[in-house]
């Protein structure tokens, strides 16, 4: 079994009073509201667990106030946790000492937030160094390393530019190429295009898309959007009030929500666009057609729709070699309409 680059184990975080002392009593069972009249204090994360594999796309999310970004910045520790584990490649990052965690941040993650944060007074080029530069690099390599990843995220030829100069959606390019410089092992991404307009808000996830399949980064996302959740990630964790409520990838979530709660976040989800062939497949009966088209199992129904609608035999689905069963046109259907 593969060895998770990150786990998450158990992890408070609680704001308030003697914080501490909260986890393991009565109190951390009350709301939210009957905890801060009573303690002064908010649980912003309860006890949340999950690993995150190498080269996965782990997309955190929930409404606002959930604990998702909270969470994120406990992960590095921007926000110290109250209480839990959080390992990186075994290592416990929660009991590495000021220096080392320096160490990490520098080399090992990097962060894109939602506000570019970048430097009005420095170029392109200067921007995207800048974390090198802080780590001693020479400034004829940061400038090398920095046209490589001009090139990785379309920025051809704004080296030379101003952020002012920039749309909003080439500033966060250069804030992906910032990120980039450093080869990080794992990249945090909160809520990253939240401030964009919805076309070049799904420029940028087909961005976030093509660059996790051409450099294989391990990435922590954070969003809101159930939509861009379903398109970038491979695996989505879904948070309410601090807690984790189910893990699972696009498909599970759809078809086996765990709760009302899941159901209901999920219901404006078109199912096409995210069960694949698996879902649908289904025995002949007696009588069908079993000679008609075959494609894999793990084929999104919405990619699949053409062929099902072009061949009136039904489509044969396929995994490793064996036959899982067949869907029609009507399967379909059925699926989109409910009746499923």
């Amino acid at each position: 079994m593969t060895q998770p680059t990150l786990s998450v184990r158990n992890v408070w975080k609680v704001f308030g009073p003697n914080a501490d002392k909260i986890i393991g009593t009565p109190d951390a069972d009350l709301s939210r509201t009957e905890l801060r009249n009573k303690t002064g204090n908010t649980i912003a994360v309860r006890d949340v667990s999950f690993d995150v594999a190498p080269g996965e796309v782990f997309v955190v999310m929930g409404l606002s106030g959930s604990g998702k970004s909270t969470l994120v910045r406990c992960m590095t520790r921007l926000i110290e946790p109250t209480a839990g584990e959080l390992l990186f490649e075994r290592e416990d990052l929660l009991k590495v000492n000021a220096e080392r965690l320096r160490e990490i941040r520098r080399t090992k993650f990097s962060m894109v937030f939602q506000h570019f944060g970048l430097l009005p007074h420095r170029k392109v080029v200067d921007n995207i160094g800048y974390a090198l530069e802080i780590n001693g690099v020479s400034k004829a390599d940061r400038h090398k390393r920095a046209h490589d990843v001009i090139e990785l995220v379309g920025l051809q030829g704004y080296s030379e530019a101003y952020p002012e100069q920039l749309s909003g959606g080439m500033q966060q390019r250069v804030g992906l190429a910032r990120a980039l410089a450093v080869d990080p092992q794992v990249m945090f991404l909160d809520e990253p295009f939240s401030a964009l307009d919805p076309l070049i808000r799904r420029d940028m996830q087909n961005e976030v898309i093509r660059l996790h399949h051409e450099l294989g980064k391990t990435m922590v996302f954070i969003t809101h959007d159930l939509q861009e959740a379903a398109k970038v990630g491979d695996r989505i964790a879904i948070m309410r009030d601090g807690a984790l409520i189910q893990v699972g990838t696009p498909e599970e979530l759809v078809a086996n929500p765990k709760d009302e709660y899941v159901e209901n976040f999920v219901r404006d989800l078109a199912k096409s666009h995210v069960l694949t062939l698996r879902y649908l497949a289904r025995p002949a009966r007696p009588g069908e057609d079993t000679t008609g088209p075959e494609l894999p199992a793990d084929t999104i129904i919405r990619d699949a729709s053409k062929v099902i609608l072009s061949d009136h035999r039904p489509l044969r689905v396929v995994e490793n070699g064996q036959a899982l069963g067949i869907v029609t046109a009507e399967d379909v259907l059925a699926m989109i309409s409910g009746v499923a």
